[in-house]
Formats: C-alpha cells, sequence, structure tokens
C-alpha cells in the first residue's frame, strides 16, 4: 500500500488534477528519474530470468543452453577484461602525456625520437596478449568442429522462406522418417504471450543431456540456421551439406532466425527448438510416427 488511507488518496488527487494545477519541475524531473530507472533495472535484472529469446533493450547474450554457447560467452568475457586493461593504460598514457607535455608546462618538447627498450615493450606485450586470447580461442574453434558420436541427426532445409526437418534415425526407409515444415505464425493469429516474428507453427523438439548430429542443407538460394542460446550458426548452401553437433545441458524454448539475407522474406523464417527430457522426447517421436 503507498497510502494509509482512501482521503490521502483522493487529497493526492485533488491536489495535482484540479483545473489550472501544474506540477513542478522538481516533481516532474523526480518521476521522470524514477520512471527511467525503474526500466533501467526491470530490463536489466528481471528479464534474465527468461532470456532465451531477444528482449526489448537486451544488453548482453542470451542465456547459454550448450557448452559451446558457454564457451563463447567465457572466451567474450576474457577478451573483455583485456580490452579494459588495455583501454584504462592507453587513456592513463594518453592524459599523462598531455597534462606533461603540455606547451605551458614544457615549452621546450624533447628531442628524443627512438627508444629501443619501449619500441620492444609495446611490440613483444601485445604479441604476448595475442597469445594468451589465442589458447582459448583454438580450443573453443576445436570444439566447435568435433562431432561426437551422435545419438541422434536432424536434417535441416531452408527454403524460400521456411524451414523443414527430418528425422530419419526412425525409419528403414525415407517415406517412414519424421519430415515436416516450419512456417512462421502470423501477427494475426498469435495467442498471448507468444513472440512477434519467432513462433512457428511445428517446433524441433530436441532431447537434452544427448549427442545431437545436425546436418544443414538449402533447397534455392543461401540460409543459415541460427540459435543464439545455442551457441550455433551454421549456413545452408544449396548442393552442400554442412555439419554441426548440439548438446543440450537444460530444458527450455529457444529462438532464432535465419541469418543470411535470403529474399523479400529473409526476416519471417523464424527458428524455435524445445528442449524436451528423453521421456518427453519418445512420447513426442512416437505421436508423429503415430500420424504419418
Amino acid at each position: 500500500m503507498l497510502f494509509s488511507s482512501s482521503s490521502a488518496v483522493e487529497q493526492m488527487a485533488v491536489n495535482h488534477w484540479v483545473v489550472g494545477s501544474i506540477p513542478t519541475w522538481g516533481v516532474a524531473k523526480k518521476k521522470m528519474c524514477m520512471l527511467f530507472f525503474s526500466t533501467f533495472f526491470t530490463q536489466l535484472f528481471l528479464s534474465v530470468a527468461n532470456c532465451d529469446a531477444p528482449q526489448a533493450w537486451q544488453f548482453g547474450f542470451q542465456n547459454p543452453a550448450s557448452p559451446i554457447a558457454q564457451g563463447i560467452q567465457d572466451l567474450h568475457n576474457d577478451i573483455c577484461f583485456f580490452m579494459i586493461v588495455i583501454l584504462v593504460f592507453v587513456v592513463w598514457m594518453l592524459l599523462r602525456t598531455l597534462w606533461h607535455f603540455h606547451w605551458t608546462k614544457n615549452p621546450v618538447p624533447s628531442k628524443i625520437i627512438h627508444g629501443t627498450f619501449l619500441e620492444i615493450v609495446w611490440t613483444v606485450t601485445p604479441s604476448f596478449i595475442l597469445m594468451i586470447i589465442a589458447i582459448p580461442s583454438f580450443a573453443l574453434l576445436y570444439s566447435m568442429d568435433e562431432i561426437v558420436d551422435p545419438s541422434l541427426t536432424l536434417k535441416v532445409i531452408g527454403h524460400q522462406w521456411y524451414w523443414t526437418y527430418e528425422y530419419s534415425d526412425y525409419s528403414l526407409t525415407e517415406e517412414g522418417s519424421i519430415v515436416f515444415d516450419s512456417y512462421m505464425i502470423p501477427e494475426d493469429d498469435l495467442e498471448l504471450g507468444q513472440l512477434r516474428l519467432l513462433e512457428v507453427d511445428n517446433r524441433v523438439v530436441l532431447p537434452v543431456n544427448t549427442h545431437i548430429r545436425i546436418i544443414i542443407t538449402a533447397a534455392d538460394v543461401l540460409h543459415s540456421w541460427a540459435v543464439p542460446a545455442l551457441g550455433i550458426k551454421c549456413d545452408a548452401v544449396p548442393g552442400r551439406l554442412n555439419q554441426t553437433s548440439l548438446f543440450l545441458k537444460r530444458e527450455g524454448v529457444f529462438y532464432g532466425q535465419c541469418s543470411e539475407i535470403c529474399g523479400a522474406n529473409h526476416g519471417f523464417m523464424p527458428i524455435v527448438v524445445e528442449g524436451v527430457q528423453l521421456n518427453d522426447y519418445l512420447n513426442w517421436v512416437s505421436n508423429k510416427l503415430e500420424d504419418m
């Protein structure tokens, strides 16, 4: 309760909304500051709980749901540490130079134009920093290309402008594979709570804690299958099969979009991956096979 009685509320309304009353600049400024900080902290902290899709005014990455996504974010944080240290050092040197070598303090400039030791330091130090960054970077690149013996294979085919998904591990014939198209739900058909331009009629359902191989191609033009929370962005090239791996660490619904400009409706072919427990996944597969 903001006020102890209804009379206080009524009195406040009279004071502020009677004809001819104008709030003072101090009151208006206070309200504007409160609105700004409440919006900022709400988006910064409260939106973290549901961050598997893009958020309005989002700052930072989505919550990682795979080891690759976690590795990408860790590498980003490590590089940002070095970047901040270098930024502080360069700004400090620049300010120190402006302060000590101003024409009022040093009217006769120094004639020293070479410093062998200093040149060695500012050449070796960046090289050493780059080597430190390269070690985790190469390890991450290697792990992204490594394909562990998969328990499940998902084939992704990009079309103008929708996705086709194929589960071919559950039948000996091509006709018996689980194949379905995934189209974006139009804005007029969205239900309460669904995300505009991100919801689809058929989601990709995958089990958690399972090694998954994803084979990606295209039927017409270049596409790109990208899901930020999973750390995946793989091009779909006509006539070529690209391969990547996935290991879901947790359940959830993860949103992505085509990240290659593929035509007029490029922005209308979203991707939705739903991670479920293995038993729920097997039930989903059984229902799909029965509907065939």
